[in-house]
């Protein structure tokens, strides 16, 4: 029996919803978290079989590392722990060439520089330049909006304002000029790239550059670390915390609408016929055209809003292989032995290409594959001796269909074994993952889309995920998106969680009524 008024509904479990959980129910809040699934943790789960451990959507997490959200709620004494492989991450320039980032800044600057000797100092100039502004950096990024005190101090760490609208500069950079400004040689300019296409900006278009710069310097800094025993025990570390501040969690409990009461969420409708009233916020760790389009009346949702959501831009459909081997991926490359995450992509060059294909519906014949050695960081993922594997790859946008996830797969398979001769001889089992098994195993990744929305810059700041204020707030007084749909967006961080609670905790408080009637008004007004 689920009970008949809460303070506040989250509804959904990834861990946006689950950092809201926390974040309210430490403040005092009655929290019930209403998860349609059979259990916790949106696309952070993973599965058990047979010794066998798979994470069947997201795998490797250095934003989750380094993100001063889950620092901050010190989830380690609620039983995570992060499992590094011996290198971080291998990308390989051919079967025979390949760049890799080590623990050691060093190592990684030789391993860089043997592809053009001016290029390690470069790297290390690159990474300690990112030492400087982390802190500041990451807290902008992903505590705040809009990030005013965090942005000062970034300002001052900079020093001058020249500094200041240099770094402006190089955040909007594209990819491939960044690459070109940093490094002579193939093997940085690849690193960039590589990192570039875990997300879904053109490598030639802004702020392409951002992501793999950040990326890079994440894995130098923190590594591509798994969580020990399956991407599960991350989620269960964030629910045991909020269980702890008192968060109510029920699973199997689809929502199916979001009653409103003069304009203010007033309570929630689930697929059994129950309903909930909550005094103070509803919080959707759901897509942006699940909240609008499904759980709103209709009629409530804006002209202008609606007319926006048409255009909303997913990013690319995903296609996942899951191998279970025998032993290890008989790689050419040394790094690749021993890697983490695996790029198999050539070079940045070769990724623009790519990129452009993926831009214009074209499946590319040698696709840009993501792969996850997940045994080499974690031995408990696979029985002794076996290893388990992932690997991402996507279809051009706006192509989706199972005919195409297939032939996809079938290309990965082959490209593995181009880079690693006798690979299909060392296959068990294989489990193909298709954009509609994504959407059928969460609502949420429309099209089989894992950022929540498209990265590029027209879809990011007061322009996610429709044109607004860049804020968890909505057009609904007590109502918030908190998923990856709104700013910063696609990755395991739980900024956007940490967003919208902070804001609905601040638009409860004394001075609420001052806090969000320009915010709601301007937004409103936006989106008529």
């Amino acid at each position: 029996m689920l009970p008949r008024r809460v303070d506040a509904v989250v509804i959904g479990s990834g861990p946006n919803g689950l950092v809201s959980a926390v974040e309210l129910a430490d403040a005092g809040w009655d929290v019930l978290v209403l998860e349609a699934a059979d259990t916790f943790g949106g696309a952070v789960r993973s599965t058990v079989e047979d010794g066998w451990v798979s994470d069947r959507f997201s795998s490797n997490y250095p934003l989750g590392v380094a993100s001063p959200v889950f620092r901050a709620l010190e989830l380690e004494q609620f039983g995570l722990k992060w499992a590094h492989a011996p290198l971080a991450l291998a990308h390989l320039l051919d079967p025979d060439n390949s760049v890799a980032i080590h623990p050691d800044p060093n190592d990684t600057a030789a391993s860089v520089a043997r592809h053009h000797p001016a290029d390690g100092d470069a790297w290390l100039d690159l990474y300690s330049k990112y030492v400087g502004i982390r802190e500041p950096f990451l807290q902008s990024l992903l505590t705040r909006w809009p990030p005013v005190l965090p942005a000062a101090r970034l300002a001052r760490r900079l020093g001058s304002a020249g500094e200041l609208v240099r770094f402006a500069r190089f955040m909007a950079m594209p990819m491939h000029r960044m690459a070109q400004e940093l490094f002579e040689g193939p093997g940085g300019r690849a690193l960039l790239a590589g990192n570039s296409f875990h997300a879904d900006a053109p490598l030639s278009g802004s702020v392409s550059g951002t992501m793999g710069w950040l990326l890079a310097m994440l894995a130098q800094d923190v590594g591509y670390p798994v969580a020990e025993g399956g991407s599960s025990a991350l989620s269960n570390a964030l629910r045991r915390r909020a269980e702890r501040a008192g968060a109510l969690f029920v699973a199997g409990t689809p929502v199916t609408g979001i009653e409103l009461t003069a304009g203010r969420a007033s309570a929630v409708r689930t697929a059994s016929g129950e309903r909930i009233a909550v005094s103070r916020a509803v919080i959707g760790d759901v897509s942006a055209s699940t909240l609008y389009d499904v759980l709103l009346p209709e009629a409530s949702v804006p002209g202008g809003l609606r007319r926006d959501l048409e255009r909303f831009e997913w990013d690319y459909p995903t296609v996942k292989v899951n191998y279970r081997l025998s032993g290890p991926i008989p790689w050419n490359s040394d790094d690749a032995r021993v890697a983490g995450v695996v790029h198999l992509g050539g070079t940045a060059d070769d990724l623009v290409h790519l990129s452009a294909d993926l831009e214009t519906g074209r499946l590319p014949v040698e696709p840009f594959m993501l792969i996850g050695q997940t045994t080499k960081a974690d031995p408990s993922r696979s029985p002794e001796g076996t290893e388990a594997v992932w690997a991402y790859s996507h279809l051009p946008r706006g192509i989706d269909d199972d005919a195409s996830a297939e032939k996809l797969g079938d290309l990965m398979d082959r490209h593995i074994e181009r880079y690693a001769p006798g690979f299909s001889e060392v296959v068990i089992d294989r489990d193909l993952q298709r954009p509609s098994d994504f959407v059928g195993q969460n609502a949420s990744l429309g099209l089989g889309a894992l950022g929540g929305g498209t990265a590029q810059l027209h879809q990011q700041l007061i322009f996610r995920p429709t044109v607004g204020l860049g804020s968890p707030r909505t057009f609904v007084t007590g109502l918030y998106l908190g998923s990856s749909a709104i700013h910063p967006g696609p990755g395991v961080h739980g900024a956007c969680g940490h967003l919208a609670a902070r804001t609905a905790l601040r638009d409860a408080s004394v001075l609420g009524p001052l806090t969000r009637a320009i915010p709601t008004t301007a937004l409103r007004h936006l989106q008529r």
